[in-house]
């Protein structure tokens, strides 16, 4: 028992479990900025460009609602295919902003890995090279 809650110890606090917590933490809290991007701002901007075109009151009835005055007797039976092409378009919008937020994200990565490689050790000239290998021979024809 006790090796088993030493291995789930081991497993918890790796690396890469917590940056897969904080990379859930921080993906919901970034859900949200997109989610309001395109409710807030995208949207309206799509509604006037289409002129007011809302997908979700497009259904097909399969069974009218009954109802007696303002009680619903028996309630509407629909497939409610706008509200779908609805979440479809939500989804590729969404999906765009995430895209154009990792490419930022990686082009930065990749200016700080440009920065951070070390430089290459200088090797030698060729006429140091050279110069040892004239050395080394004249070593050689003295001995």
């Amino acid at each position: 028992m006790g090796k088993f809650i030493q291995e789930f110890k081991d497993f918890a606090v790796k690396g890469n479990v917590m940056d897969m917590a904080i990379g859930v933490v921080v993906g919901g809290a970034f859900g949200k900025i997109v989610t309001s991007l395109v409710n807030d701002i995208i949207m309206p901007g799509v509604g006037v460009l289409t002129g007011g075109l809302n997908f979700t009151d497009y259904k097909f009835v399969i069974q009218k609602g009954v109802t007696d005055g303002t009680e619903i007797i028996t309630p509407e039976v629909a497939i409610t295919w706008g509200s779908f092409v609805q979440t479809v378009v939500d989804f590729l919008i969404i999906a765009f902003c995430i895209f154009l937020a990792v490419k930022v994200i990686n082009r930065f990565k990749r200016k700080e890995e440009v920065v951070e490689a070390p430089a290459a050790p200088a090797g030698p000239t060729q006429e140091e090279l050279l110069t040892q290998i004239r050395d080394l021979l004249k070593e050689q024809s003295k001995k």
